[in-house]
């Protein structure tokens, strides 16, 4: 009877986790954004993808992304020394997710949607986290698999609530660095950063990165020489 008992639970158990996990999964796939494609001149972006919108609205520019994207304006080049930054900020935290997903500023852009591509991105999250990570041409990873806690990332209040976050990138001779809200959070060598397969070097496009199915908008995105 214990055998048989246990028998029916599992299989109601399997039942229902089966009937549950497609709905989750659904959540973390590509949304198809209504009247997507760039709509700011001279802006482009990879993957090329209708399922993702850049537009520009003054000096603002909106993003909301289905797949992941990285966009730039390939007249942005910066090199030598130099600080990348914006203001990034999501109106309503996780609108269009059931998980946090991160946006940020884009460096040492070379070969830019091509298989060949290289660059840089510091990232914030609204639950106070951040990541580096790059292409080179394939992804490469500066602090770890997994995004990482810092008191200076800012948190929204809940879902649905706005969270701002001013991210800034520097170049410094031998130095590459992350801050976010005026506190650095990431510093590495820059022999860390450019190398085979990671940069071909740190001059070259900025931009910005935002992950898949968010919500945003940029303002004062510019290039500071050193």
């Amino acid at each position: 009877m214990h055998r048989t008992r246990f028998s029916t639970f599992a299989v109601v158990l399997i039942v229902l986790t089966c009937s549950v996990s497609p709905v989750q999964g659904q959540s973390s796939e590509d949304r198809a954004i209504e009247g997507g494609g760039i709509f700011v001149p001279g802006w482009m972006g990879s993957p090329v993808s209708k399922d993702a919108k850049l537009s520009v609205e003054g000096d603002v520019l909106y993003v909301k992304t289905g797949p992941a994207m990285t966009y730039w304006n390939p007249e942005n080049t910066v090199s030598g020394n130099y600080t990348v930054s914006a203001v990034f900020n999501e109106p309503a935290y996780m609108n269009i997710n059931d998980h946090p997903h991160p946006y940020g500023i884009v460096i040492g852009g070379n070969d830019l949607g091509t298989d060949q591509q290289s660059y840089l991105y510091c990232a914030a999250y609204g639950n106070g986290k951040f990541i580096v990570r790059g292409m080179g041409p394939e992804p490469f990873q500066m602090n770890g698999r997994r995004p990482e806690d810092h008191e200076a990332v800012n948190k929204a209040a809940g879902q649905g609530k706005p969270v701002t976050q001013e991210i800034a990138v520097s170049v410094m001779d031998d130095k590459v660095e992350c801050a976010i809200n005026g506190t650095v959070v990431a510093s590495y060598d820059k022999s860390a950063v450019v190398g085979e397969g990671k940069l071909k070097t740190t001059d070259g496009v900025y931009g910005i990165r935002f992950a898949h199915n968010t919500d945003g908008m940029v303002t004062g995105l510019r290039a500071i020489k050193h």
